[in-house]
């Protein structure tokens, strides 16, 4: 491997290291309003590093709701938790399970308990109680409908909430009047807590009508929001976001020697189409590190193959750069996945079309059948971090040198 990608990957590493769960919740755990010992509710991807940012006098006992395999062995061997692993990005049976047990947890605390939250992304589908008519089968299908048509995080967690009788600050009515603190790993656009994990403990705002196109079939079945109050001694912060990240990836490119520029404009929309912007983008700005971040849309062809939108859109930008002279762009998951691969994302440059079509592969064929991961894997360009202990959308870098 060149230079020009063992720094990028540096830059990405180094991203992931300034927004990772340990070191962020120690860092604010020391702040004086979290002094004490709580009841830890740690929800989502990121949930066991967070948890591990805690100090033992913290720690009172825990339950721990996160993906499958994300839970290490260390937290699943204390006494003090509950560990449950549950199925992301679409929600299954176990989904329904760690709904139960939360509800279970929170209802056999002393009336006088000290909770403390710990959210990060993939809440949204690793716990849920859905409201009375919703079966799991009609989640299962709404959920792989919105999947599909390329609806946004946010559009897909506002129906979400319309759903859930936790989501949407639906767990107050199961909290009743103990002290709540919450601490959180933004992994939506502009950092919005209705938005991570769907609202656990934030009220409903959005009617269902505001969501767009989505058939009557849906809608017409969507509850209406309640009125939910949080009580004044709900303290909640947000302590890592993408933003972080991204400035992180540009102090460490400036480090190394690189200009960088930080792309403000959070990426969105099909991945195809961004792809073509950021090629653009450092086609007319040579010998400068670029550096967005979001979470852009795939819309699958009706037999998908295997990958995720990062490698989509590594896969698209290879295929702008091919005529192009050193270029090299970035594209992965600050969670560890993509899709339903074992891969977070790709790193490509100006010759990995011509790489592929050595080992009898189109990259035009497989970007149309939404199967990057197994160009990649024959290119040998995955970027591979498992389970990376934070989630807080996407990053994308890239550069060419003249």
């Amino acid at each position: 491997m060149n230079k020009i990608k063992t720094d990028l990957l540096d830059i990405f590493q180094t991203a992931l290291s300034a927004v990772a769960g340990k070191q962020v919740v120690e860092k604010a755990i020391k702040r004086e309003k979290y002094a004490g010992q709580f009841h830890v509710i740690a929800i989502g991807k990121a949930a066991d590093a967070m948890v591990q940012g805690l100090s033992d006098e913290n720690i009172i006992d825990g339950l721990i709701i996160s993906k499958h395999g994300h839970i290490s062995n260390q937290l699943q061997q204390d006494s003090r938790f509950s560990c449950i692993e549950s199925d992301h990005p679409i929600p299954k049976n176990s989904s329904l399970l760690a709904g139960k047990a939360l509800l279970k947890y929170l209802q056999e605390l002393p009336d006088n308990a000290t909770c403390l939250f710990l959210i990060s992304g993939g809440a949204s589908a690793l716990v849920e109680v859905l409201h009375d008519g919703w079966s799991l089968a009609d989640l299962t299908e709404l959920t792989d409908y919105l999947l599909a048509n390329a609806y946004s995080i946010s559009e897909i967690n506002a129906v979400r909430r319309k759903v859930s009788k936790i989501k949407g600050g639906g767990l107050w009515h199961f909290l009743g009047d103990r002290s709540v603190s919450c601490l959180i790993i933004s992994d939506v656009p502009n950092d919005k807590p209705i938005d991570i994990g769907s609202g656990l403990l934030f009220p409903d705002t959005i009617s269902a009508s505001a969501i767009p196109n989505l058939p009557n079939k849906w809608l017409s079945r969507l509850k209406a929001s309640e009125p939910i109050n949080t009580p004044k001694s709900f303290n909640w912060e947000i302590i890592a976001s993408l933003s972080n990240a991204k400035q992180a990836a540009a102090d460490h490119a400036i480090k190394l020697g690189y200009p960088a520029k930080v792309i403000s404009d959070f990426i969105d929309g099909e991945a195809i189409n961004v792809a073509k912007d950021c090629v653009e983008q450092i086609k007319n700005t040579p010998q400068k590190i670029f550096i967005w971040g979001g979470e852009t849309t795939v819309i699958l062809p009706k037999k998908p193959g295997k990958g995720g939108r990062n490698q989509h859109l590594a896969l698209a930008a290879a295929i702008q750069m091919q005529d192009l002279t050193e270029c090299y762009l970035l594209a992965a998951g600050t969670d560890g996945s993509d899709g339903l691969s074992t891969a977070t994302g790709a790193l490509v440059d100006n010759k990995t079309v011509k790489k592929g079509y050595k080992r009898g592969l189109d990259a035009s064929e497989h970007l149309q059948k939404a199967d990057a991961n197994s160009f990649f894997e024959a290119s040998d360009e995955l970027i591979i971090t498992g389970a990376t202990g934070t989630n807080v959308m996407d990053l994308v870098i890239a550069i060419q040198l003249l």
